[in-house]
């Protein structure tokens, strides 16, 4: 009669042995690893034989005796070949697994035997839960009054929002008459955008400054729906929300082109700065470009080498409207404003 446990998995047939295995792991780990790594080593053999008669399948050839039946007990014998080849000390593989891995398992020794007081299974860990702190009702009550909603936010954030707030603008200009109207209204909004991504605001607005024209030239639908798209960002397959199709002017193999493309329209252009600094983040071209987000200058370069637009001077002329009189006319003008305001 055949005996229960682990012994059961002396046939490569029998799969009762593991459920066993996992039984004894919780009270004799050494006794189970020591399994475990035997019949690995069984299956090292049974890979090893099935190798070596492939060897000689050459040999075989044009054999009545070889068929496909043939070879399908043969399998069989291979494999219960390999299991009773690691009966006993075996070719020495499970012994160097064993006291590799047993070195690894919590609760046991460089030996494999078990350390004293250690935990075996779940009944011997520490369950009891911790007393609790006479204070805490006292802080619970603090946290309740810190997360009641107050009332009067609202009204206070109407009535004392900072003059240099987008909010405050609402609602938004869609065409600025210069580069001074241009540079106040999105300049707060592209220093809130940069306190997120890293990317100095003052290239944000060149840019934008370059796409529509500082602002004069916005990019609209047949409609005359206002796309706030201050980027010139293409509504590609990858675009969930709503679009406008416009002629435009491209750059193909340095011949300029006029073509008929579909635009990404916003809002407002708060949710441009967003979905521009989002559009940078999840694509990866432009991860080199992140790498300089600090750089201006040369933020504006690798954007154009990472493909952002066809034009072949697109981050000189960005650069070109951040040296240029009227964008740091309009950036004084603005920090003027900004610290009378405050004062």
């Amino acid at each position: 009669m055949q005996t229960s446990g682990t012994e059961q998995a002396q046939y490569y047939t029998e799969f009762a042995g593991l459920n066993a295995l996992k039984t004894q792991a919780t009270t004799d780990r050494k006794a189970a690893l020591e399994e475990v790594a035997r019949q690995f080593e069984g299956l090292f053999l049974s890979q090893m034989l099935k190798s070596m008669r492939s060897a000689n399948e050459v040999l075989s050839e044009g054999n009545y005796l070889n068929s496909q039946e043939s070879g399908f007990y043969q399998d069989m014998f291979d494999s219960q070949l390999s299991l009773s080849m690691t009966r006993g000390e075996g070719l020495g593989l499970s012994q160097a697994l064993v006291s590799q891995l047993s070195r690894q398992i919590p609760g046991m020794d460089e030996e494999g035997n078990a350390l004293a007081g250690a935990n075996r299974t779940l009944a011997d860990y520490d369950r009891s839960i911790p007393a609790l702190s006479p204070g805490l009702p006292e802080k619970v009550d603090e946290v309740k009054a810190l997360a009641e909603p107050d009332r009067a936010a609202p009204e206070r954030a109407q009535t004392n929002r900072p003059a240099s707030t987008p909010a405050a603008q609402a609602p938004m200009p869609e065409r600025f008459d210069s580069p001074e109207d241009f540079v106040r209204t999105l300049l707060p909004m592209a220093r809130d955008a940069a306190e997120e991504s890293g990317i100095d605001p003052r290239l944000m607005v060149a840019q934008a400054a370059l796409e529509t024209g500082w602002g004069k030239h916005m990019i609209r639908g047949n409609n005359g729906d206002h796309s706030y798209n201050l980027f010139g960002i293409k509504a590609d397959s990858r675009w969930q929300g709503e679009s406008v199709n416009i002629a435009t002017t491209e750059f193909r193999e340095g011949v300029k082109m006029q073509e008929r493309a579909d635009f990404r329209r916003y809002p407002d252009y708060q949710e441009s700065f967003r979905d521009y600094v989002s559009f940078l983040q999840d694509n990866p071209r432009y991860r080199d470009v992140w790498e300089v987000a600090d750089q201006p200058e040369a933020f504006a370069e690798r954007l154009q080498q990472a493909g952002y637009a066809t034009d072949p001077a697109y981050g000189r002329k960005i650069r070109s409207i951040m040296e240029g009189e009227p964008f740091e006319a309009a950036l004084d003008r603005f920090q003027t404003l900004s610290r009378v305001s405050e004062e």
